[in-house]
């Protein structure tokens, strides 16, 4: 008996055909997926445009409104008539809101500051007054001595009258004296700046290296001292200045006596207590003294 031929499986040649078939159709779909989502917002690429173009130093693209949002807002290139739109109505634009400008505050005239200055030095003229009537009894011994310049007053009180030598402990007769002066300014809305001033004569202790420590010291005990009378801290500040701001020679007792003191500048209403400089309060000492009940 004949023996059976096997014939080969045969071969489909056209197999690689349905794998691209499915991947053309996934890129089909895909492209269409990307073309779907791929709209672009004319006004925020106008905004981006804009933004570069501004950051980079050229001039603004644009002087009309950007749609930065959703939906268009009033007035931006959409309103506008066009060919397509020739045709259709108006659209309706709500009535303008009108913002209100702050307008600056006019500038003082001449008459006005002049009358706030006259105001000022009437008030510190006043308070001069009252201090020299609660320390009368001192300003006739030269203990104390007002002045008062062109925008501010000077209460100088004599170290001696306040301190022990080379201390910063106010005795009993500094207490009550700064506290008749705070007494006349807790109802004044003056600041006033207290400033210590010392000899030439040399210190060099453990708790003051230098006249700078004790002058600075001196005046803190009398910033502390109006505190506790009722003077709010926020209208005071302090500083020392040593032995280098003298009103006289250090080289006669007299000279260093003058030179140790304690000074409350009290300055206009509404100033802080930084408002007078140390050049005009210095050149306004050369003229007189307020002195009250002096002989």
């Amino acid at each position: 008996m004949a023996r059976r031929h096997i014939h080969d499986e045969h071969m489909n040649h056209e197999a690689w055909a349905i794998p691209y078939g499915d991947l053309i159709t996934l890129l089909l779909a895909f492209f269409v997926v990307m073309y779907a989502i791929s709209s672009v917002n004319a006004g925020k690429y106008r905004a981006v445009a804009d933004s570069l173009s501004t950051a980079f130093g050229g001039p603004p693209k644009s002087m009309s409104p950007l749609q930065l949002g959703e939906t268009q807002q009033r007035g931006a290139d959409f309103d506008r008539p066009s060919l397509a739109t020739a045709g259709a109505p108006a659209p309706t634009h709500a009535a303008p809101v009108r913002v209100p400008r702050l307008r600056p505050a006019p500038a003082d005239t001449p008459a006005a500051q002049a009358a706030r200055v006259r105001a000022a030095r009437q008030q510190l003229q006043g308070l001069g007054d009252r201090i020299g009537d609660a320390l009368s009894g001192l300003v006739q011994q030269k203990l104390v001595r007002l002045r008062q310049g062109s925008d501010y007053l000077e209460v100088e009180i004599q170290s001696d009258l306040l301190f022990p030598s080379g201390s910063a402990s106010p005795s009993a007769l500094a207490l009550d004296t700064v506290r008749k002066v705070a007494g006349v300014l807790a109802s004044a809305p003056n600041a006033v700046r207290v400033e210590g001033y010392t000899d030439d004569q040399p210190i060099a202790s453990a708790q003051f290296p230098s006249n700078w420590e004790l002058s600075a010291a001196r005046a803190a005990s009398v910033l502390h001292v109006m505190v506790d009378a009722g003077i709010a801290p926020s209208r005071l500040s302090m500083t020392g200045y040593g032995q280098y701001q003298p009103v006289a020679g250090n080289d006669t007792s007299e000279g260093r006596n003058a030179n140790r003191r304690v000074m409350l500048v009290i300055l206009p209403p509404g100033e802080g207590t930084d408002a007078v400089t140390r050049e005009a309060a210095i050149a306004s000492r050369t003229g007189a003294d307020m002195q009250r009940g002096a002989g």
